[in-house]
């Protein structure tokens, strides 16, 4: 892996307290990225940035950094807490935002509250009712505690929209203005936006609640990575679990994830690479929030390198050293294509994205071509690269049963052990296996913020 793109800038000669700067040398932090050479001189000057990068370029430690010192030059004693307020689109993206403000504020006094749905409800209010002076979560669960009166927004000093446009995607747009106009007036905090693509209405929502911001764009002419080794495959359903074995077998991936379009197809593969002796974590939109960040550390800390994935964790997961990405199903959404291969290739480092152009999602791969910019090479499938000898998991039930209660709607006789449909493919005359993960395509699954 080589190291991270750096520029000349060093954080010592921007405007940072020294204590900041010690927070920064103790992580190992002593040279600016692109985007945080650009953002950070404008938002230390109290300018407000709305800027553009890719994934795993510093964003975030550039708005914390700005955030800090924004706070350290406040002298105000008569000043409210809570007076900064970073908002972002999924739990473990907030998570994240929190474990690295800990690390580059080690050596500030600041007292920090996470605050997101699914877990931890009465504890995270008693911890926002406390003197806290930041506030990092997610927005259903923040206007819930803000209309319960535990906190007020009348001091905030800044306001922070981690991931703008992936607001927009999961709906959150009407909680971030009903929080952003019950802050005092844009010329009166600092307001700082970052997001992965700078869309018309991520540029609009930023004009409309911020304060004449400057537009601040890395590398815009480049979706993704250089360093992204993209190509793809062409196999027909039943080829594309023996592909993936035989890509797994052969590159011998350090960490990587699978991305999926269903929870049902997660839950097919994992039970065939757990059947072919890999050992696997499954994340999908339903799993609840405790055992979701277990199955994260679990990845991160080595016990298992294989994560199958729906788009939940596609954006706002920073796990390092993830040198493969597997597109099994070419995601439907052209941005979340850029945005599932940017988990690899991080900071600079080299990595490979992998897609499955199948029978059933392969009209997204020219939308995505268009998008990116560029062809994704596509390699012929060899014989050697297919394994033969799969085996096959044994038949189960559904993980998730219903629980029976009264109202739960009754089955007509023979209901309930009637077959699914088959697959559309099997009518033309395309064989099917169990390997032919996809029915008909269903909404991709989103977290829950509250």
């Amino acid at each position: 892996m080589k190291k991270a793109h750096l520029t000349e800038t060093r954080f010592s000669n921007l405007e940072l307290s020294a204590s900041i700067i010690k927070s920064l040398k103790d992580a190992g932090f002593e040279q600016c990225t692109p985007i945080q050479d650009k953002a950070l001189p404008i938002a230390l000057r109290d300018r407000d940035v709305a800027g553009q990068a890719q994934t795993g370029t510093g964003k975030t430690a550039a708005f914390l950094l700005a955030t800090f010192q924004r706070l350290l030059n406040d002298e105000s004693e008569k000043i409210k807490n809570p007076r900064a307020l970073i908002l972002a689109p999924t739990r473990e993206l907030a998570i994240q935002i929190h474990k690295d403000a800990l690390t580059l504020g080690k050596h500030l006094d600041f007292k920090l509250a996470l605050i997101y749905g699914g877990t931890d409800y009465q504890k995270q209010l008693d911890k926002i009712k406390g003197n806290v002076d930041i506030i990092i979560g997610t927005p259903g669960r923040i206007i819930d505690f803000y209309k319960q009166a535990a906190f007020t927004l009348d001091s905030i000093q800044v306001a922070v929209l981690d991931e703008a446009d992936r607001m927009f995607d999961l709906g959150f747009i009407k909680d971030i203005r009903y929080l952003l106009r019950r802050m005092p007036p844009p010329d009166k905090r600092l307001n700082l936006l970052f997001s992965a693509t700078l869309s018309y209405k991520v540029t609009e929502l930023a004009y409309e609640h911020m304060n004449n911001p400057v537009l601040v764009k890395i590398e815009s002419e480049d979706v993704t990575s250089k360093a992204i080794k993209q190509f793809a495959f062409c196999p027909a359903n039943d080829q594309k679990i023996p592909l993936l074995l035989g890509l797994l077998r052969d590159h011998h991936p350090v960490r990587s994830i699978v991305f999926v379009n269903t929870k049902r197809c997660a839950e097919l593969l994992d039970d065939y690479l757990q059947a072919n002796g890999y050992k696997v974590a499954m994340l999908s939109g339903d799993v609840p929030q405790e055992k979701r960040q277990r199955l994260l550390t679990d990845f991160q800390e080595d016990r298992v390198n294989l994560l199958i994935a729906t788009d939940v964790a596609a954006r706002g997961l920073h796990i390092p050293d993830v040198s493969h990405v597997f597109n099994y199903d070419l995601p439907q959404d052209v941005e979340d294509y850029v945005h599932r291969i940017g988990r690899t290739a991080r900071f600079g480092a080299s990595g490979e994205a992998i897609s499955f152009i199948c029978e059933e999602y392969a009209y997204s791969m020219p939308d995505i071509e268009d998008y990116i910019g560029e062809k994704v090479p596509v390699l012929a499938i060899e014989a050697e690269l297919l394994v033969d000898d799969v085996i096959k998991p044994e038949r189960r039930e559904p993980r998730e049963r219903i629980p029976h209660t009264s109202k739960r709607p009754q089955h007509k006789p023979g209901e309930r052990d009637r077959k699914p449909r088959p697959h559309r493919e099997a009518r033309s005359g395309s064989a099917t296996t169990p390997s032919s993960t996809s029915e008909n395509p269903q909404p991709q699954e989103t977290p829950q913020s509250v």
